[in-house]
């Protein structure tokens, strides 16, 4: 029994300021990693990895009209992409955590909550330690998975720093049985393109983050969800808390203003997933003898989602996958067919020339179509629009709404 006070004590300590207990989650997706191996990077995979994220920005250069975005190159290990990644899941998790708490609190009567004493924030802080133990086997999961900082299509690292996970990027060439140094050299190609997007369309990181952060405003909990799980902590076994199953506990409205922000969402990671195959594959194609296999094994890869993503779904309420990838993809092959690089990228300029979902089904004529350039003779690059806010408010921010194509 003393044992278990120990361990309890130490489990519901320092809770933080938000509603998720963040020292929890590294605690357990360390112990996670510490379990399944976490390899130190060597000297010579950090040399490959800077070596080879040269290499692709040179390849890059003929094929994108964004300079490259690279400030630092880094070899990161599976610990190393947690720490440096943990600002953004913050911002990107804790209002969701924040209703689940509070929806733990409302199972409390109203009459009998002033009894409760200091036993209400008691429940705030246990409930901060289930999301902080689920969440850091979610994160544990995807730092075994992931190949690169940008790899799930978010900006999830520092500004301008290209990092590479060699230990993962071997162990997913074995699994395609393709030369390590190929898959490497397609790995940095793809950050690399990722950086030269974030870095240098200002507005981008911020609409990216903010278009989550909006969507997760419109997820509810499930309080019968929550009951349930409650039902399944063992009072007995503090590690229960980690332990506890909380699919289901979160879904989105069904409302029209739910769907249409998911939309925007999933049109957003299409397009940012989309141009980056096509101006990777684009380079590499007189390269890499694999390219072929490497572009559809990364095409499949990003589509499907693996196991990491789908427990991340499961604990947020939300897949971040580009659906329509290789929609996304062809339009954009479409653009650079018609318009050239030059006029292909100049649609990064600003959220409201990007192309909309249902230019999806048909990309030749979006392509095909000559924009009036009097039509953008209001329009102030400097930032995205009315809607978006500033391009340099701090990234992950929530505006007033999303940007996205008018309704």
């Amino acid at each position: 029994m003393q044992q278990f006070m120990a361990q309890l004590q130490q489990l519901l300590a320092a809770p933080g300021s938000g509603p998720v207990n963040w020292d929890l989650a590294r605690q357990v997706a360390a112990s996670q990693l510490s379990s399944a191996g976490d390899p130190a990077v060597t000297p010579y995979e950090r040399n490959s990895v800077e070596e080879a994220l040269r290499l692709a920005d040179l390849w890059l250069d003929p094929t994108s009209a964004h300079p490259s975005g690279i400030r630092t190159s880094v070899a990161w290990n599976r610990n190393e992409w947690i720490y440096k990644t943990l600002d953004v899941w913050r911002k990107l998790c804790d209002p969701v955590a924040g209703r689940m708490v509070a929806a733990m609190g409302d199972l409390v009567p109203p009459e009998a909550r002033s009894q409760l004493g200091p036993m209400q924030s008691m429940l705030t802080t246990l409930g901060g330690a289930l999301f902080g133990g689920q969440l850091g086997q979610a994160l544990g999961s995807l730092a075994a998975e992931v190949l690169s900082a940008g790899d799930i299509g978010l900006p999830l690292g520092p500004a301008g720093t290209a990092a590479l996970l060699p230990a993962n990027i071997r162990a997913y060439g074995e699994g395609l049985e393709l030369p390590e140094d190929e898959v490497r050299l397609y790995v940095a190609l793809r950050e690399a393109a990722h950086q030269r997007l974030f870095q240098h369309v200002s507005w981008l990181r911020g609409h990216v983050l903010s278009s989550v952060e909006v969507y997760a405003a419109g997820i509810t909990v499930n309080r019968e969800a929550i009951e349930e799980a409650m039902g399944r902590l063992d009072p007995t076994n503090p590690e229960s808390m980690q332990a506890l199953a909380m699919e289901g506990i979160f879904t989105p409205e069904d409302t029209p203003a739910q769907k249409a922000s998911l939309t925007r969402l999933e049109t957003t990671l299409a397009l940012v997933e989309g141009w980056v195959c096509h101006v990777v594959d684009s380079a590499a194609a007189e390269r890499l003898p694999n390219v072929n296999r490497l572009g559809e094994a990364f095409r499949r890869r990003r589509a499907a989602g693996g196991p990491a993503e789908q427990t991340f779904a499961a604990l947020v309420g939300l897949e971040l996958r580009p659906r329509r990838l290789r929609e996304a993809a062809t339009l954009w092959a479409a653009l650079t067919e018609h318009r050239g690089i030059a006029g292909r990228d100049a649609l990064w300029g600003h959220p409201d020339l990007l192309p909309a979902e249902e230019d999806f089904a048909d990309p030749e004529t979006f392509a095909r179509s000559q924009l009036d350039l009097g039509d953008l003779d209001d329009f102030d690059f400097g930032k995205p629009d009315s809607e978006t806010g500033n391009p340099d408010s701090e990234p992950g921010k929530p505006d007033s709404e999303p940007g996205g194509k008018p309704e």
